[in-house]
Order: C-alpha cells, then structure tokens, then sequence
C-alpha cells in the first residue's frame, strides 16, 4: 500500500495520507513522499493549490513508534527531524502557493503540528488536536513551539503542550489554531470547494499574500511597510492584475493564470 496517496485535478494536488490501520501515522516512507510531493508542488506550474487530508477515521497520529530502534545505548531524535521532518515544515512555508488542510479525525504530535504548518485549516467536527510528545517524555516539534504561541498564545500554548490534552476541533476554532470546524459530512466538500476556489485564484498573488503574512511575525511595521511595497510592485506588473481589473470594470469573473 502507497503510504501516500497523490491526484493532480484541476490544479489542485491532493495529498492523502494513507495508513488508515495506524491513523495515518508518519512513518520514513510517508515522510519522504511528502517531500517529493511538495518538490512537484514548487516545481510544476499545474499545480496550483495543495490540498491535504488523511484516509480512514484519523488524519494523523504522529510518528509511527514501531519504527524507532529502543535499544540503543544513546538515541539521538535530532537527526530525524533534521533530515525529514525539519526540511518539510520548511517546504510547506516557503510555498508560494496554498496549502489548504482538512483535517478529518484526530491529530497528534507531528501530525498536529503538521496539520497547522498548512496555510488554511479545515477540520470535522469530530476531529481534535493534541499535543502528544509529553506523554512519551519529549517536547513538540515540526514547529508546534513556533506555531501553537502565534496561534493562541503563551498560555494556551503552555498548557496544551505540558498537558498534552485533546483540543477539540469546535475550540481550536474559537481560539483560532484553525480557520474553519465544519461537520463530519461536510469536510470534504468545504476543502475541495475552498481548494478549487484559491487554485482558479491569481495564484502569485496568493503565493505573496502568504510570504507577506508569515514574514510579519519577525518584522517591524517599516519592514513590512517595505515589504508589501515590494510585493506589490512585484505583482502589479503581473498579467492577473491587468485581468483583475478588466474584469471588475467589464463586470465578470476573471480568468486567472497565475502570471
């Protein structure tokens, strides 16, 4: 059984991870075909939006245990997550296009912080977050220090990560960890339709409008006033823009090409 699951459709690539027995845990073979899918996400120009979601009843459970070699004398878990997971988190922000996630059943540890590395979060209502790695002795990783702070701040940060307690779909929305808590039965078609929508985007916009948003965090307002000034240079000598206004002007929808 692939351990992912790989579809290009109408600019969209969907991303389906698929160990549906283990709740879709990671395991070095789902890892590396999730970096070469987000490889094929920078470097084909079809792809316009990724969309991920997990097969079965859980998105993903983390690390898949079974794989890690408890005897040895020293065990050092740094090496996995600079030569796996570490260079992953960094693709998926560095993307200059959507990443769009719908989360449809649990996720926890990596796979929690997984799921919030994606741009948009769409998650069941049946779905939750945890932050499991305390009830095995560890700390988050895969940017779940750096994602759950900005997110909903220290203290629900510090309390989820010490606790490791189950954070339901329902609250992480109202404490905007994700965008969206929809029911079960709608997951599907909420993410596909909102993944459709930013794919027939001016997907270069998209993809600034994201470097824009994730650089404000390390920034001064003039150095993201500078910023936006470059980006917008940038944009506007871009076809979308000269459409974008055409269309507002001739009252119809416009046909992006992401250029």
């Amino acid at each position: 059984m692939e351990p992912l699951l790989v579809s290009l459709d109408a600019g969209v690539l969907r991303l389906t991870l698929n160990r549906p027995d283990t709740l879709n845990a990671f395991t070095v073979a789902m890892t590396q075909a999730l970096a070469a899918a987000f490889a094929r996400a920078e470097a084909e120009s079809a792809v316009r939006c990724v969309l991920v979601t997990g097969a079965g009843r859980g998105f993903c459970a983390g690390q898949d245990l079974t794989e890690r070699d408890m005897s040895a004398k020293e065990i050092d878990l740094g090496g996995g997550l600079d030569a796996r997971y570490n260079p992953l988190i960094r693709r998926m922000r560095a993307l200059e296009k959507p990443i769009v996630c719908a989360v449809n059943g649990v996720a926890a540890g990596a796979g929690a912080n997984f799921a919030l590395a994606c741009d948009l979060v769409i998650a069941a209502r049946s779905a939750a977050f945890i932050q499991a790695f305390v009830k095995i002795g560890l700390v988050p990783d895969c940017g779940g220090s750096y994602f759950l702070p900005r997110l909903a701040g220290t203290q629900r940060a510090m309390a989820l990560a010490m606790t490791g307690d189950r954070l339901p779909a329902e609250d992480a929305e109202r404490w905007g960890v994700i965008w969206k808590c929809v029911d079960d039965a709608a997951l599907v078609s909420e993410a596909e339709k909102l993944a459709r929508q930013l794919a027939s985007g001016p997907t270069r916009s998209l993809g600034l409008i994201k470097r824009a948003i994730y650089a404000s965090a390390g920034n001064s307002l003039a150095a993201q006033l500078d910023l936006e000034r470059d980006l917008q240079r940038e944009v506007g000598k871009g076809k979308d823009y000269r459409e974008g206004v055409a269309a507002f002007l001739e009252k119809r929808k416009p046909a992006f090409t992401g250029s």
